[in-house]
């Protein structure tokens, strides 16, 4: 859906009838939906009262975070135990009952991350602002902080990297350039497995996506379908969700509202 993507907070009632008789399974990004966006990755945090509705709805129903971030990172930010964590954009998953998976290919990549890493740092050393994150699985280089006039330069710096590592593919994040290994695997693929894995991929579960980045759509394009995808956005894009929130504050209004009717209907 486009720009006009109806407010999900405003539609509880025909969200809650959506809902009706099925099971739920919810599947939350972290940065910018349920942590506010920051300018350094390592000061992202979530606040009491999200955490709460977190954990409130996980006692109701499955829940997972799918993030960009290394999955110990997000598990540690995150701080909620009893749920299941996808990290790096999904190629390394953790859960309840021992789960841990982590794709075969994206391992054979790790050479090839190791080697783009050392060539990224050197070649954004000098640009002021600019900051390379080193995750398992993927390299995101940031340029929140760097004069728009160099932006162009972080970009080539990728490029390059890029170039001399053919087993990368590039995506772009929010304020951010991100070399992942070049695989058909991404946050839907995520989620998808673990619905399979959790044997909720059936006619009687509704699949809940919420995410507020590119990276996101994949995942709210593969619930499309027969779930229910919701985008965190403050101006109107293209998205494939069905409907909207403003930001983290009303992501946790929201999971409060879904907690609700999940106690109802108990």
């Amino acid at each position: 859906m486009a720009a006009d993507t109806p407010a999900a907070l405003e539609h509880l009632d025909e969200i809650e009838a959506l809902a009706r008789n099925r099971r739920l399974a919810v599947f939350l990004d972290f940065d910018g939906t349920l942590a506010p966006i920051v300018d350094r990755p390592e000061l992202a945090g979530i606040d009491l009262p999200t955490r709460d509705a977190v954990e409130r709805l996980a006692r109701l129903c499955t829940v997972a975070v799918v993030s960009g971030r290394d999955v110990d990172d997000v598990r540690a930010r995150a701080g909620i135990s009893g749920i299941y964590y996808a990290g790096s954009h999904g190629f390394d998953i953790v859960g309840p009952g021992g789960l841990h998976q982590q794709h075969a290919k994206g391992v054979e990549a790790l050479p090839a991350l190791d080697a783009a890493e050392r060539e990224l740092r050197c070649a954004v050393a000098s640009i002021d602002g600019a900051l390379v994150e080193r995750k398992r699985f993927s390299i995101a280089t940031h340029y929140r902080l760097v004069a728009e006039s160099d932006w162009p330069a972080v970009e080539d710096a990728v490029d390059q990297a890029l170039h001399r590592q053919p087993g990368l593919r590039k995506r772009h994040g929010k304020k951010v350039f991100e070399l992942q290994p070049d695989i058909d695997w991404d946050k839907g693929a995520a989620v998808e497995w673990l619905l399979h894995k959790l044997q909720l991929d059936t006619p009687d579960v509704l699949p809940t996506y919420i995410g507020d980045d590119v990276t996101d759509e994949d995942a709210l394009r593969a619930v499309a379908g027969h779930g229910l995808g919701i985008v965190v956005l403050d101006a109107p894009r293209a998205t494939a969700a069905r409907y909207r929130l403003r930001d983290p504050g009303q992501v946790r209004v929201f999971l409060e509202a879904l907690a609700d009717a999940c106690e109802r209907r108990q």
